[in-house]
């Protein structure tokens, strides 16, 4: 690791002056992701902004019906959050399958959602990296990519979003509220990470100068009655293969809204709108289910060591479906 400065900032204003003062810098949360990066020498900082202190802890109910969720609540107090854990359940489950119960005591909300990939490639400084290196190549195209994406890739980067619990807000139409120099702003979650394109270096829509402050969740009716799947090769302290939330809005027999978000398939957690929109309308029986992850995956492009993950998609997506409508 090289050497870095640190600061501890004691407000918002504070940490955002340091920040447009030194674009280099880097704001620090919990640090289970920058840290091991900057070990690596993957990531570079010569400067470390630590917001960890600042009143950004609150778990609050909104007039609206939604919650508001801030950016340095922990990820092990916000999946056992009682109005989480009953008006979110899918957020909650989420949560508790991602790392372990050490990191999850340390993780951050805003520092869950900047987390970077974790390809082999992009983490060996030996191999040739776009998202590490621009225009140095993508070493998993022809490599080992049984971890890698089968939806929304590009010639320049295969690589996976690794987190859990954003996935889950994507299927809740959470909203991302940042701060900068240009005052404070939303931006809708789905819109938040990034696809690869020609770009892969890039993760988010975040300026250079803002900071995560909050997640607002929306209230909505199918977000009670919810589920996530995580599908992977051990029980605990390993990243989806492939991961569903799913939410749903029965009435009179009938899917009046359906939600599905799919992890461990893109460079994003990826909303499966065609998908949903298929469900729409109708009975909720494993062939409707079956006919909406055919539609969820009919885009997907393999690679040499990955093709089994189309069909693991589609799988887990009425697995969890099916799971949702006997609970």
């Amino acid at each position: 690791m090289r050497n870095f400065q640190y600061m501890r900032a004691a407000s918002i204003d504070e940490a955002l002056r340091a920040k447009a003062a030194n674009p280099d810098a880097r704001f620090l949360g919990g640090g289970t992701n920058l840290i091991d990066l900057m070990k690596y020498e993957v990531e570079e900082a010569d400067q470390l902004i630590d917001v960890s202190r600042l009143p950004l802890t609150r778990v609050e109910p909104q007039s609206s019906g939604g919650v508001r969720i801030g950016a340095l609540v922990r990820n092990s107090d916000l999946a056992n959050h009682p109005l989480i854990v009953t008006a979110y359940p899918v957020l909650s489950q989420a949560l508790l399958a991602g790392a372990s119960p050490q990191l999850r005591n340390m993780a951050t909300t805003g520092g869950n959602l900047m987390q970077r990939t974790r390809c082999y490639y992009f983490y060996d400084t030996a191999f040739p990296c776009n998202k590490r290196e621009p225009g140095s190549g993508c070493a998993a195209l022809d490599g080992y990519n049984r971890i890698h994406a089968i939806l929304g890739q590009s010639d320049a980067c295969i690589a996976t979003h690794p987190s859990d619990m954003a996935v889950a807000m994507v299927a809740l139409d959470a909203t991302v509220r940042v701060q900068g120099r240009n005052g404070e702003r939303g931006i809708p979650i789905m819109d938040f990470h990034r696809l690869p394109g020609d770009t892969p270096h890039i993760d988010t829509n975040l300026e250079a100068d803002e900071l995560i402050v909050a997640v607002d969740l929306p209230p909505t009716r199918a977000a009670a009655k919810s589920r996530y799947l995580k599908v992977r090769d051990r029980a605990s302290y390993a990243f989806a293969l492939v991961s569903a939330a799913v939410a749903l809005d029965v009435q009179n027999g009938r899917i009046r809204d359906a939600r599905i978000a799919l992890g461990g398939v893109a460079h994003k957690p990826w909303r499966a709108l065609e998908a949903e929109r298929a469900l729409a309308g109708q009975t909720l029986d494993e062939a409707s289910l079956r006919n909406a992850a055919q539609i969820a995956l009919s885009n997907a492009k393999a690679y040499t060591h990955n093709r089994f993950k189309i069909e693991l998609a589609k799988r887990t997506i009425v697995r969890a479906m099916l799971e949702l409508r006997e609970a």
